[in-house]
């Protein structure tokens, strides 16, 4: 199924907020990908290990100017219009964060991906309501794939309904993670949890997108994520994914997902308490 057959599929919401979204992410994605292997402009952010070209800034762009084109009264969170590291990034969201209407987005989840030109990058767009979200998108360009979630409707890819895994234990469980740019605290802290879950799961895997982890995690792919330091553009379309598709998202300590949550466990709900346990029991939940 095309991503103009799912956009019919899911122009239901109220004034078509998914259609937009859709919309955004897929003109977005194809984009991108006629940019791999054609970036001009590399430079770092927050660390080594936390990229930006002129491809993420680009697609921050033009999804917001075809946003505004629609919804010119709301708000609008993106990555690249917020100064590199964690206090920036918390300060630019509780900026907007009560919003009647916020659009939260990624434009290139997994740039260190996309410059390697490893094929493992989304876009990643969320609405939220009131500091609720109520539309996410999650789209690869490379496997023409579009997560698509509405609060209270499901989630869907390929037209399909998403199903999160039916595994019972850690010890059945394929998982995933990723490597924060933080050296400081978020890595350390990561490698903690990496060290106590390998030998207890089936194994772990370590994409380098975290929307798309998520959005795996709801199509059943992974049974379980976790994370260290990140922010709110990585996660608030990829949790309404989890969520709709029957799992849960919380914080690594346990508390219920909101905008605000930087440390996250996203599993098919089986998992959740063990996974929990597990980080706690190494001093790894943060």
């Amino acid at each position: 199924m095309t991503v103009s057959d799912q956009q019919s599929n899911f122009a239901v919401g109220s004034k078509s907020f998914t259609a937009v979204a859709i919309n955004c992410a897929a003109k977005a994605g194809e984009w991108i990908k006629t940019k791999l292997g054609n970036y001009t402009s590399l430079s770092l952010k927050y660390s080594a290990q936390d990229l930006v070209t002129e491809v993420d800034k680009g697609s921050e762009t033009m999804i917001r100017n075809l946003i505004h084109t629609h919804f010119p009264d709301h708000s609008f969170l993106g990555e690249e219009g917020v100064e590199p590291g964690p206090e920036a990034s918390e300060k630019a969201l509780q900026r907007v964060r009560d919003a009647e209407y916020l659009w939260i987005v990624d434009p290139v989840d997994g740039t260190t991906n996309f410059v390697h030109g490893f094929p493992f990058f989304s876009v990643s767009i969320a609405l939220s309501y009131k500091g609720e979200v109520i539309v996410g998108v999650v789209y690869d360009p490379m496997r023409d794939e579009l997560f698509v979630a509405e609060k209270g409707k499901g989630a869907y890819v390929r037209g399909r309904r998403m199903e999160v895994s039916s595994d019972a234990a850690l010890s059945k469980s394929l998982i995933a993670t990723g490597f924060p740019a933080d050296p400081h605290y978020a890595l350390p802290m990561n490698m903690k949890g990496l060290q106590a879950l390998v030998p207890q799961v089936r194994n772990v895997r370590s994409g380098g997108s975290a929307a798309l982890h998520m959005a795996y995690v709801a199509s059943g792919r992974l049974s379980g994520f976790w994370e260290f330091g990140l922010n709110s553009w990585d996660l608030a379309a990829g949790a309404l994914l989890v969520t709709e598709s029957g799992g849960k998202v919380t914080d690594t300590k346990g508390a219920p997902y909101d905008l605000g949550v930087r440390n996250v466990v996203a599993t098919n709900g089986h998992i959740h308490e063990e996974m929990l346990t597990a980080l706690a029991k190494a001093d790894a939940a943060g």
